[in-house]
C-alpha cells in the first residue's frame, strides 16, 4: 500500500472542502489516487463536483488579438518557468509579437509559424533572460457569417474568445469574462461528452439515495439530476455571472444574439509542476561541497 502524503490530503481538502482524517481514509482506500478518491466520496456521500486540480508546471501568458470587426481572433500561451519572467517587459514584448505573428498567419501550428525569424527571438530572450520560453499553443477562430468573436484576459494568465451569432463586442466580452470567472465545461447542454454523462450516471446511480428504488423512479430521478448537472456545467445554462436572475443565453437573446462557442486557455492547465524543496536542495548540495 503506497504511503500518503501530507501534500495529497491538502489537496483532496481543498478540492473537496471535507476534513483531514475523511480525506486520508479515502486516499488511503484508492492508495493515494486523488481522482479515485472524489470519486468514490462523491458515490457515498452525494458530495458534488469537486474543483479542478490547479497545480500547474508552467507559468508564463495569455495574449488574445481580435480583429476590429470581430471577424477573427487569435489566442496565444507562452510558458516561462517563473512568474517573474512573464511579467518582464522583454517577455510581455515577446508574447505580443507572438500573437501578431499567429493573427496574420492564421494558423494554429506552432511549428509552422515559429519557424525563422520568431524561432530566432525566442532562443535570443532564452538567451538574454536565463529561462527556458517557449509558446504552447494557439487556437484561431473565425466568427463566419453573421457571427463576431469577443475577447477577455483576466491578468494575463486566463484567456478566452467567445462566438456570437449577432450581439455586440461588449456581450462577447461579458460573455468572455464570464468563461473565465466560471470555467464551464460546453457552450451548450448538446455538446456535453457522452462519456462524461455516462460517468456522471454511474456516480448518480452509486449514490446511497438510490439504493433500493424501483427502476422507474431511480430513472426519473437520474434524468433529473443529469438534466441539473447539464445546466451546472453548460455555458448557455449558467446563471450570468453579472446578473444572477438570467441565464447566459438569457442575457445574450436579449442583446439580439445567440452562443455559438467558446474557446479558454490558462495558463499552464494539464501540466503537472515539479514541487522543488529548496532547503533539502540546499542541504544536498552542501553536503556535496
Amino acid at each position: 500500500m503506497a504511503a500518503i502524503s501530507a501534500s495529497q490530503v491538502k489537496e483532496l481538502r481543498e478540492r473537496t472542502g471535507l476534513g483531514m482524517m475523511e480525506c486520508k481514509k479515502a486516499l488511503t482506500e484508492t492508495d493515494g489516487d486523488v481522482e479515485v478518491a472524489i470519486e468514490n466520496l462523491r458515490k457515498s456521500s452525494g458530495l458534488k463536483a469537486a474543483k479542478k486540480a490547479g497545480r500547474t508546471a508552467a507559468e508564463g501568458a495569455v495574449v488574445t488579438r481580435v480583429a476590429e470587426d470581430g471577424s477573427l481572433g487569435v489566442m496565444v500561451e507562452i510558458n516561462s518557468e517563473t512568474d517573474f519572467v512573464a511579467r518582464d517587459d522583454n517577455f510581455k514584448a515577446f508574447a505580443e509579437t507572438i500573437a501578431k505573428a499567429f493573427f496574420a498567419a492564421r494558423n494554429e501550428d506552432v511549428a509552422a509559424v515559429m519557424e525563422g525569424e520568431l524561432e530566432t527571438a525566442r532562443e535570443q530572450l532564452v538567451q538574454k533572460i536565463g529561462e527556458n520560453i517557449g509558446v504552447r499553443r494557439c487556437a484561431v477562430i473565425e466568427a463566419g457569417e453573421g457571427c463576431r468573436v469577443g475577447e477577455y484576459v483576466h491578468g494575463g494568465r486566463i484567456g478566452v474568445l467567445t462566438v456570437l451569432k449577432g450581439g455586440t463586442a461588449e456581450v462577447a466580452k461579458d460573455v468572455a469574462m464570464h468563461v473565465a470567472a466560471i470555467n464551464p465545461s460546453v457552450a451548450h447542454p448538446a455538446d456535453m461528452p457522452q462519456e462524461a454523462l455516462d460517468q456522471e450516471k454511474a456516480i448518480i446511480m452509486a449514490q446511497p439515495d438510490m439504493a433500493g428504488k424501483p427502476e422507474q423512479i431511480a430513472e426519473k430521478m437520474v434524468q433529473g439530476r443529469l438534466k441539473k448537472y447539464l445546466a451546472e456545467n453548460s455555458l448557455t445554462e449558467q446563471p450570468f455571472v453579472k446578473d444572477q436572475n438570467q441565464s447566459v443565453a438569457e442575457y445574450v437573446k436579449a442583446a439580439g444574439g445567440e452562443v455559438i462557442g467558446f474557446t479558454r486557455f490558462e495558463v499552464g492547465e494539464g501540466i503537472e509542476k515539479e514541487e522543488v524543496d529548496f532547503a533539502q536542495e540546499v542541504m544536498e548540495q552542501a553536503k556535496r561541497s
